[in-house]
């Protein structure tokens, strides 16, 4: 007998404009993360993300 599973799924119609929003919504917050991990001048954060800066080469001094 085979076992058969249930795929369950909701599929939610999105239109150009919502995708956009999203899309540009996500790019702002990355670029702002960013620029604060990169630029901070609060040393804590300088600190833990100091090595991951350099080996991607990121400019932080």
């Amino acid at each position: 007998m085979p076992i058969s599973t249930a795929k369950h799924s909701i599929a939610t119609p999105t239109s150009l404009s919502q995708r956009m929003v999203i899309a540009i919504g996500a790019s702002l917050l990355g670029l702002c993360l960013v620029y604060f991990a990169g630029f901070s001048h609060i040393e804590a954060v300088h600190n833990a993300a100091h090595d991951t800066r350099h080996s991607a080469a990121f400019p932080c001094h």
